[in-house]
């Protein structure tokens, strides 16, 4: 992937004067070991399970002010204001870091992400201790990551100052020098998705995709008596039920079945379907954190080593996790080793010639008419993939949490062409059709009616008919066991469930909530909105365009 404008040559000689300079400087303390718990252990509070909570004064990502610096590959090709203002001031803000960081006392930590010998990049991040709290950001870096195995490349860096002035807070994205400026934020967030993003571009240069999902391997008993193992990847917008269902165990009790959990957050995936995972530690939502419907995680979180930031905790160290006064985004790092023994001994997913198939699942979250499974052909599934249809979270904009997003691939860390990406995933199911199977979860429900007024406002008339967990874990049982029975739907091009095994279909019905009419005139005004967003993308397949006209 050639750049098609000359690199900005300033701004990334200042960059690496930064980099070249903090990598040797006195005022710099590399940490590589467990006293960085105890670093960080000082300004933190415990839990009544002997673990950390911490609480951040930025509670979740700054996408408005997130732009990306480099050749045309690479740029954001719509800018908002503050993103136009960022780069008009960008060799004013890169000079006063580099003068800034020279002063400032720094902790840096080294950490590979990823385990394999062909792609596991060098993470190295530089964080501001001015305010010696911030120390965790580092420490939390270090427990999400690997420890150092070689040489490895690409080398990936992080810039990190918190106490930057809240009114220029900004984040720096350089890929082609593998570098992010942090600036002015202390949400961890930055940290783990600026090494991600990073590395999903790279990945990109060496001919694989990088992709936001869990995936994990799945052992059943199929209706004939026969074994199976089958690899599966969890395609979701964070929050919509990505890690939940990648540690989850479907019900696979019976005998010779079961999971094996590799990663919940992003994967490289090659053209033979093996997929190398990136981390250690998992960084989840825990709103609504449930033993009873979430109790591999629950006792995952409730480990020692777990981390918590923004979570509600109380003088005695109890946590409340449905409790979202401080924000609904509370998170908690949990460490691959507590999730045992459903874990697999490798973070990384054999080829598909190793299995017996991949699964590859799109979660959505739609409270209105869209199904709560179907199957998809390669095309649709290609067309699912560019569409990306979700409801925005509390991690990305907590002002339109609730909202309809579509985002490419569930991913909003994607650098560079869109449509590349569409395009080599539908290379990849067509190459493997008959060993890759492609399904589309609502994990949201139906029957959901919301009205606007003049004012704006939205009432709800009705609330959504939601899915519980266990019913979802029941469709996908019934999907990798291969006894659920399909059929054409009523409204949709595609096949959907008629019969689900230990779930009853009937009351989502889509006609138990609106009449026909209402059904119609939904499902077109979806395929109308559909049709307009696939056909931004100028060098997108047609033939995925055309799918998403007609499912």
């Amino acid at each position: 992937m050639s750049s098609a404008t000359p690199l900005p040559a300033k701004e990334f000689q200042t960059v690496g004067r930064i980099i070249e300079y903090l990598r040797g400087a006195q005022n710099v303390i590399h940490s590589r070991d467990w006293t960085l718990r105890r670093s960080a252990e000082r300004f933190a509070s415990f839990t009544k399970y002997g673990n950390i909570t911490v609480h951040s004064t930025v509670k979740n990502r700054s996408a408005k002010v997130t732009v990306y610096v480099g050749s045309d590959a690479v740029s954001q090709k719509k800018l908002n204001p503050q993103q136009t203002e960022i780069m008009d001031n960008l060799p004013r803000t890169l000079a006063a870091v580099e003068e800034y960081v020279k002063r400032a006392p720094m902790v840096c930590v080294n950490r590979t992400m990823g385990n394999n010998d062909e792609f596991s990049p060098d993470c190295n991040i530089f964080v501001s201790i001015q305010r010696p709290e911030m120390v965790r950001l580092a420490y939390m870096t270090w427990a999400t990551l690997f420890p150092v195995r070689g040489d490895h490349e690409p080398k990936q860096y992080i810039v990190y100052i918190p106490e930057w002035q809240e009114g220029e807070r900004q984040i720096l994205v350089f890929p082609e020098i593998s570098t992010t400026v942090v600036l002015g934020t202390d949400y961890y967030g930055e940290s783990k998705k600026g090494f991600l993003r990073m590395a999903m571009w790279n990945a990109k240069q060496r001919g694989m995709l990088g992709l936001h999902v869990g995936s994990k391997i799945l052992k059943v008993r199929r209706p004939d008596g026969r074994p199976g193992r089958y690899g599966m990847l969890i395609f979701g917008m964070s929050g919509t039920g990505k890690t939940t269902h990648t540690c989850h165990t479907h019900g696979l009790n019976d005998k010779d079945e079961g999971i094996e959990i590799l990663q919940d957050d992003v994967v490289f995936l090659r053209k033979d379907g093996s997929a190398y995972g990136s981390e250690r530690g998992f960084y989840l939502k825990t709103e609504g954190l449930d033993p009873i419907t979430q109790p591999i995680i629950y006792k995952a979180v409730t480990s020692r080593n777990a981390i918590f930031e923004n979570v509600m905790t109380d003088y005695e160290g109890n946590l409340y996790f449905e409790d979202d006064t401080l924000t609904s985004n509370g998170r908690g790092i949990m460490m691959r080793e507590d999730l045992s023994p459903y874990i697999s001994n490798s973070i990384n997913l054999p080829p598909i010639n190793e299995m017996d198939g991949l699964i590859v699942v799109f979660i959505t979250r739609r409270h209105t008419v869209v199904p709560l499974a179907a199957k998809l052909t390669p095309e649709q599934a290609a067309a699912t993939f560019m569409l990306g249809e979700s409801i925005e979270t509390s991690a990305g904009d907590p002002k339109r949490a609730g909202e309809s997003i579509r985002e490419v691939g569930t991913n909003p860390f994607i650098i560079g062409d869109k449509a590349y990406e569409g395009n080599w995933f539908y290379d990849f199911v067509k190459r493997h059709e008959g060993k890759v199977w492609c399904y589309q979860l609502n994990t949201g429900g139906v029957g959901e009616i919301i009205e606007n007024q003049p004012n704006g406002a939205k009432v709800f008339k009705r609330k959504v008919q939601r899915i519980e967990i266990p019913e979802m874990a029941a469709i996908i049982r019934g999907i990798v066991r291969g006894t659920t029975k399909w059929g054409k739907d009523k409204y949709w091009n595609l096949e959907v469930p008629v019969f689900v095994d230990g779930m009853d279909m009937s009351k989502y019905h889509v006609e138990k909530f609106y009449d026909v009419d209402s059904i119609i005139n939904q499902v077109s005004d979806l395929r109308c909105e559909r049709v307009d967003y696939t056909e931004k993308f100028a060098a997108l397949d047609k033939t995925i365009i055309k799918a998403a006209e007609t499912m």
